[in-house]
């Protein structure tokens, strides 16, 4: 597993937090349970029930290694403050040849959603917002090509 740095808000760290819990406490006991009962009714080579159950518990046990490995390499962000784009900034983008103002959040890969304009620093837009500043010009590659932007603020 990487040891990337995983960059979250105490809000969505405090979350997986209570998720790896959850699984680590119930969801294990209750994998347990489907195993036992599965082989109670027999033939393991074609019992349908036993091979649903494991196929829970290695999905479990993967989304278990992955939210430790997440906690362990996180780092807890903070509303950024000042004129330079980093990760909890929010940023006002107007690209090349449009009227309207976009307007992002810089967050961490884990928490990006664009419904609610939430970009990863890792993406392409996010990539090059980083360590700007008001009134810098930036590009970045997309699967359409290359795309221009001001940015117009950063909050």
């Amino acid at each position: 597993m990487s040891e990337e740095k995983e960059y979250l808000s105490k809000e969505k760290f405090d979350e997986l937090s209570k998720e790896l819990k959850h699984l680590k406490s119930v969801r294990r006991k209750e994998i347990a349970g489907q195993l036992e009962f599965a082989k109670g009714l027999g033939d393991l080579s074609e019992n349908a029930e036993y091979h649903e159950a494991r196929q829970n518990q290695a999905e479990t046990e993967e989304r278990i290694a992955k939210l430790e490995q997440m906690i362990k390499n996180a780092v807890i962000t903070e509303k950024h403050k000042g004129g330079i784009v980093g990760i909890g900034s929010t940023v006002v983008i107007k690209r090349a040849g449009e009227s309207h103002e976009r307007k992002y959040q810089i967050v961490g890969s884990e928490e990006s959603n664009t419904k609610e304009n939430k970009i990863s620093n890792r993406s392409p837009l996010g990539e090059a917002l980083m360590g700007q500043s008001k009134g810098d010009k930036v590009s970045f590659e997309t699967p359409t090509g290359v795309i221009t932007c001001t940015i117009v603020d950063v909050e």
